[in-house]
């Protein structure tokens, strides 16, 4: 579950946003922020729903530093007021902008996991994450992540992939392991705007809409991100196993490995990843806040009665439910489900609805993967190192004389066409 204690307000003006427009779900708000008794509420029936020895509780926005230090100290003494012996454990999201010695040393002392978000090198990163007077903020981020060293907070990354970025994989991925990123995560933004704003005034649309609507030009085009995913992993494949993490990386190997992945997207059905606002609002996920997936509020319902509702059940399902048999039949099925919803909105060459926009990126990326992928998955069954990939790559590679020899992993393509493009 994803807490967003101050909703959409954020000290940003990102161009990709999806979330900054829905203030426009919430006109008469003037506070924006979680108030005590819904704070108390959401903590004690979070631990309480769960049977489980380690809770977790995720902080997002908008921009959730903009509420202070103080607020989420009291956050953490509510957990410690209800935990009942459980383990509880925060992450939280930000941009960066306001970290500071206070901040960080409070994350320090209380073990919070960060992700900081970071498009890339200043100019890459500068182009859409800008502030509310268009200036970049590449500089404030860095000193940022430089107060989270500072004070050995722990961090990950958090890299939206759009139209731009997508071109400069190599100077993205290299230059997050130069400012200290060992755990990665490459998000892929698909929005479709609006001819006109909606009954809710929103301009960024569900898949479900079915009136004129355009892609966003700053949104990842579909065989393009498949690209940038597959020229990181090669480098990822050769030089960093084990010392980097990229969690697409990892969640592909768990399907390798034949198990349930553990990134919704990935997964068969979904459900799992709602999304309570600052009010107690309840939506189905972070990426369907419209008010046709708004399950409640838990100032008026229990937690638990919104979770196990049939509405939220059927969202759930819906994911499997509706996939083309386009899908259904892919050699890659087993790794991607379709992935998420939210971008199932093309037809698929048999002239059916629901097929996945970015569906030409992962079928690029996951074939292009599996032969490591086999190779990593058996290293693990047999209680290996996933590692002895690297030097194992480079033991194929040797295999191959010319650029117009077939490639190593057994594509019957030249490897000028295939592995070594």
């Amino acid at each position: 579950m994803l807490a967003k204690p101050i909703g959409p307000k954020c000290n940003l003006d990102c161009a990709y946003c999806f979330y900054l427009e829905k203030e426009r779900l919430y006109p008469e708000d003037r506070e924006w922020q979680m108030s005590d008794e819904v704070l108390e509420l959401f903590i004690r029936q979070h631990i309480e729903s769960q049977n489980i020895p380690r809770i977790s509780f995720t902080w997002q926005g908008g921009e959730p530093t903009l509420l202070g230090v103080d607020y989420f100290r009291k956050a953490v003494e509510l957990q410690k007021k209800w935990a009942g012996g459980k383990e509880i454990t925060n992450g939280l999201q930000t941009n960066g902008l306001l970290l500071n010695d206070e901040w960080c040393s409070f994350f320090a002392d209380n073990k919070f996991l960060i992700g900081i978000s970071v498009g890339g090198p200043c100019d890459i990163h500068d182009k859409y994450r800008v502030n509310k007077g268009g200036g970049g903020s590449f500089d404030e981020v860095m000193r940022g992540i430089s107060y989270l060293k500072k004070h050995d907070v722990d961090f990950n990354t958090l890299t939206v992939v759009e139209r731009h970025n997508s071109y400069y994989p190599l100077e993205v991925y290299r230059f997050l392991k130069e400012v200290g990123s060992g755990y990665m995560q490459f998000i892929p933004i698909v929005e479709r705007i609006s001819s006109l704003p909606t009954a809710d005034r929103l301009r960024l649309i569900s898949p479900d809409f079915h009136g004129e609507a355009r892609v966003s030009e700053w949104s990842v085009e579909p065989l393009q991100y498949g690209k940038f995913l597959a020229s990181i992993f090669d480098e990822w494949v050769h030089h960093d196993v084990g010392q980097v993490f990229v969690q697409l990386f990892d969640v592909s190997l768990e399907s390798w490995l034949g198990m349930e992945p553990s990134l919704c997207v990935f997964g068969e059905t979904c459900g799992n990843a709602t999304a309570i606002e600052h009010n107690g609002d309840l939506y189905s996920c972070d990426h369907y806040v419209y008010t046709e997936n708004r399950l409640g509020n838990i100032m008026e319902k229990p937690l638990q009665s919104l979770l196990d509702s049939a509405q939220q059940k059927k969202f759930g399902a819906d994911k499997r439910d509706t996939l083309p048999k386009y899908c259904r039949e892919c050699s890659v099925k087993f790794a991607c489900s379709g992935e998420c919803p939210k971008h199932r909105f093309i037809k698929t060459p048999d002239g059916d609805d629901g097929l996945n926009y970015l569906c030409a990126g992962y079928k690029h990326f996951f074939q292009h993967v599996d032969f490591a992928m086999q190779f990593m998955a058996e290293q693990v069954r047999r209680r290996h190192a996933p590692a002895e990939v690297m030097q194992w790559m480079r033991e194929q590679e040797k295999r191959v004389r010319g650029r117009n020899d077939e490639c190593y992993c057994g594509s019957r393509k030249k490897f000028k066409y295939c592995h070594g493009a």
